[in-house]
Parts: structure tokens; sequence; C-alpha cells
């Protein structure tokens, strides 16, 4: 026969809800979106709206990493080896779309 064990459970072992750091992290993310929204649709179509509007695209997607992939406790190391390669692709394909004279 299979022997059964009894979990006592406390209202030590139920974790806190997080929800000051899920308003926290919604209000960031609808700041960033909500200047986006305005760079987007105010400034004249040009080298520095990309710029800019591509710039907090990136921040934003870290963040959303860091927070919702919990990468931002992970080690430095595991960091930089995510970091690194992102850098690189984001790099070439800048260089790939200016090069092809879509840039303005």
């Amino acid at each position: 026969m299979a022997s059964h064990v009894a979990h006592e459970t406390s209202e030590k072992e139920i974790p806190a809800p997080q929800t000051a750091a899920i308003w926290k992290t919604f209000w960031i993310l609808l700041v960033l979106t909500a200047i986006e929204f305005v760079i987007a649709f105010t400034l004249p179509a040009n080298t520095l709206r990309v710029a800019i509007f591509s710039g907090m695209t990136i921040v934003k997607a870290f963040y959303i990493v860091g927070e919702f992939m919990h990468l931002k406790h992970e080690v430095k190391s595991l960091i930089w080896m995510i970091l690194i390669p992102t850098i690189f692709v984001v790099w070439l394909l800048t260089a790939l779309i200016y090069e092809g004279g879509h840039l303005y």
C-alpha cells in the first residue's frame, strides 16, 4: 500500500500578493506607451522620430523582459549573454535598412 503524507499548510507558506509591483509595472508601461503614441502621431516623419520611437520601443521591450521573464533577477553574465547578441542584431537591422535606403 502506498503511504500518504499529510502536509499541513500554514498562513506563512502563502506568499504575499505582488499587487503593488504589478500596478507599478502597469503604470510604467502605460506611460511609455502613451509617450510612444504622442511621438508617433505628433512629430513629422523623419530620422529623429524613427530613432526616438525605436529607442523607446527597445527600452520598453527590455523592461518587459526584465519584469515578466524575471531576467533582472538573474546573474549578470546571463543578462550580458542575451543583451550583446540582441544589440548586434539591432545594429545589423539598422545598417541593412539604412543601406537599403528605407530610412529618411
